[in-house]
């Protein structure tokens, strides 16, 4: 992107205009001076069409067809993605590139290790309970939410039911799925206070039953316990070894020498209790509530295939966590394995994270930037760096907003973005939306992307401080060989501090030439400069050079030379008789280097020489005249509205005690007087607008008369001769 050539028809009201940018010879930065509504916003708008794939316009000539030529020095279209419109403001922007910046990819890498570890296993306890759940997808927030009350605790939830897990026995509510108890439609039959007083009458009566049981004790040993000892002898072979056990069965004692006396005891106490007429009266009053569609069917034939479940049901969240545990007692080994790799990598993990908060990235660099050189009430942090760096989380900025601003101790409130927004300034709103546009920059810098900004007014609504920060930052971006600007700008103050900050050669200027915008090169940064050097051999910049003397005697204090020099602005009692060698005399006491200034047409009234020179560059001037020659015809023409107003006036002593503001002193004497000429008393309000402050430029401020269209001069410069005449 050495060169980069424009062709532009019809685009958002540029009806032509050709360029080439040339970023090899003379720097990396052109920077260009446009006027309002002369062809910034419509050039950087034809820019970021190509940088969004969107098709460019004339949104008012809709009929015209555009033409848009964007090519580097090959002659191919500049890619989207290399060019980035930096628009004056923009209140909903936000880089996409943050969290470029927070990369490291050494402990990115590390902490991914450890967690493919863990994953697996968890992945495999998960591949496990997914029967007993009855579900594919979202089962460790289903158990998360069940121990931990939060759906992303799935570690430390497991964590709490290890004890419970590794010592109590099998459970028959390992066969229970979970989502034929916990879906919305049970769940809705279970908490109707009908069905929930059915269940209360159903464990109340299972509880006296089983209290009646010479086999069964409550809480003691329960089928639940009867059926586990079965198991278990069978399984270490104690009936295989002819051993026996004794029970207690109504009352007496009773010898069991087989797993099938045994199981068939137990079954016949089960069958005891679960047959009792009461204790069925209460499961059929559950019974009709469970008939109305699948869901409630599925919960219905899970009671009946287990049918101590209905013993649970008064307290689900305690029947949810047994549910849970008694899968993981299916699952142990899964289970143990995965919380011993968890462990293991727990303490590295939490080094790894430790080492990501304290992590110098360039997104620190960044915040850095923004905080030590914007002057804002707030300051700019981020919340959860390790999760962007090791998780690829979207970055969360914080904001702490300062009571003191200058005391970076004082008190600090941390506050939403968008909180934020409602307390900020206009001003203090555009530099959080620059600490965007850093984002933007610096992530493109970590990813070498070559690229074109083009910055539209960037600086423009800020305060001085915050507008030089800017400019330094502009510098900053200036240096990298990998990028390209175009600085566009219609405050010629701007204009002139980056190109000298920035040392910029590649200056330009754009006016609107019948129907074609020009960008003109070699625009000038201090006339002054140039002017010192021509007031001998330039006649227009002689005359330029009058307001800027005069000044120049006011800020000195010498009161004598700037009355006199005031006459050759405003229409005075002397200004007939001051002749060039009057105003020779007072430039070189003024400036004190001109002391070999010898002018011409020494005798030659000075008023006869502005009004001569005015009428010259009406006749011949540039289609683009310089400061210069507008200063002329601004001064010519007050001097002429002037001078016209004082011969209707015709008050001597009115005129005679004006000390200020003479024109529109004059204007308002004439409107007094002259009601009725009103095309006259808007001629000479048109001069009050155009040309008062203006004349009175120094070196800090001559923008307004930049900016002063010369065609729009000139047509005024030849109505006020017309009605002087």
């Amino acid at each position: 992107m050495d060169k980069v050539s424009v062709d532009f028809e019809n685009c958002y009201g540029i009806r032509k205009l050709v360029a080439e940018f040339d970023f090899v010879t003379k720097g990396n930065v052109h920077a260009i001076y446009a006027p309002n509504g002369v062809m910034k916003t419509s050039f950087a708008n034809t820019f970021r069409d190509l940088s969004v794939g969107n098709k460019s316009v004339d949104r008012i000539w809709t009929d015209r067809e555009t033409k848009r030529v964007i090519v580097d020095e090959s002659g191919g279209e500049l890619a989207p993605e290399s060019v980035f419109v930096i628009e004056p403001y923009k209140p909903d922007y936000c880089s996409a590139r943050i969290s470029t910046l927070l990369v490291n990819e050494e402990l990115r890498l590390r902490y991914e290790e450890l967690h493919r570890g863990i994953d697996e296993k968890a992945d495999a306890l998960v591949l496990k309970i997914r029967s007993f759940v009855g579900k594919r997808d979202g089962i460790k927030e289903m158990f998360s939410l069940s121990i931990t009350h939060d759906q992303n605790d799935f570690f430390r939830a497991l964590a709490k039911v290890r004890t419970e897990v590794e010592q109590e026995p099998d459970s028959p509510l390992g066969d229970v799925i979970y989502s034929h108890v916990f879906n919305p439609k049970v769940e809705a039959v279970l908490n109707d206070p009908v069905v929930r007083a059915s269940i209360v009458t159903y464990i109340e009566k299972y509880d006296e039953l089983v209290s009646q049981s010479t086999f069964f004790r409550k809480g003691v040993f329960t089928h639940n316990n009867a059926a586990d000892i079965a198991k278990s002898l069978n399984t270490n072979g104690f009936f295989k070894a002819d051993h026996s056990v004794y029970l207690r069965i109504g009352g007496e004692k009773r010898e069991v020498s087989s797993l099938q006396e045994l199981e068939g005891a137990i079954q016949e106490e089960k069958d005891r209790i679960l047959t009792d007429d009461e204790l069925k009266t209460a499961f059929e009053d559950i019974d009709k509530k469970l008939i109305k569609n699948a869901e409630l069917k599925k919960f219905r034939q899970c009671i009946e295939e287990n049918q101590i479940l209905l013993t649970e049901l008064e307290n689900l969240e305690r029947l949810k966590r047994k549910l849970w545990v008694a899968y993981l007692i299916r699952t142990k080994d899964e289970y143990i394995s995965l919380l011993e790799t968890y462990k293991e990598g727990k303490g590295q993990i939490s080094l790894i994270v430790a080492e990501a908060k304290n992590e110098t990235t360039r997104w620190s660099e960044v915040i850095k930037i923004f905080n030590e050189r914007f002057s804002v009430p707030f300051e700019v942090r981020m919340s959860n760096q390790e999760d962007v760096i090791l998780k690829s989380d979207a970055p969360s900025v914080c904001f702490d907003f300062l009571e003191d601003p200058e005391d970076k101790d004082s008190t600090v409130k941390q506050i939403e973005e968008s909180s934020l927004l409602d307390v900020l300034s206009s001003g203090e709103k555009r530099a959080l939306y620059i600490l965007n546009i850093i984002f933007e920059v610096e992530g493109r810098r970590v990813d070498r992307q070559r690229s074109l900004f083009v910055v539209d007014d960037i600086a423009d609504s800020f305060d001085y401080k915050n507008k030089y920060a800017i400019v330094e930052y502009l510098k900053e971006i200036a240096m990298d060989d990998e990028f390209r600007m175009l600085v566009l700008t219609h405050n010629f103050d701007f204009f002139r501090t980056i190109t000298k900050r920035l040392h910029i050669q590649n200056r330009l200027s754009a006016t609107k030439d019948k129907n074609e915008i020009i960008l003109e090169a070699g625009f000038y940064r201090e006339p002054f400069q140039r002017w010192r050097s021509q007031l001998q051999s330039s006649r227009p910049i002689l005359i330029a050079s009058i307001p800027f003397v005069r000044n120049l005697a006011e800020f000195s204090g010498d009161k004598g030379a700037f009355n006199q020099l005031t006459s050759l602005l405003h229409f005075k009692s002397d200004t007939d008789d001051f002749l060039i060698r009057d105003l020779e005399t007072l430039i070189k006491e003024i400036l004190k280097d001109q002391e070999q200034l010898l002018l011409s047409d020494p005798d030659t009234r000075v008023k006869e020489l502005i009004y001569c020179v005015a009428e010259e560059l009406i006749v011949t001037g540039s289609e683009r005249p310089g400061l210069e020659d507008k200063i002329v015809l601004s001064i010519a023409i007050r001097l002429k509205a002037e001078e016209y107003m004082l011969g209707k006036i015709n008050d001597q002593e009115f005129w005679e005690r004006i000390t200020k503001n003479q024109t529109i002193t004059l204007i308002e004497r004439f409107k007094l007087d002259f009601p009725t000429e009103r095309s006259s008393i808007q001629l000479v309000e048109q001069v009050n607008l155009m040309t008062p402050e203006n004349i009175h430029l120094n070196s800090f401020m001559y923008e307004p008369i930049i900016d002063l269209s010369a065609t729009h001069l000139k047509k005024l410069y030849g109505d006020i001769s017309a009605l002087q005449n």
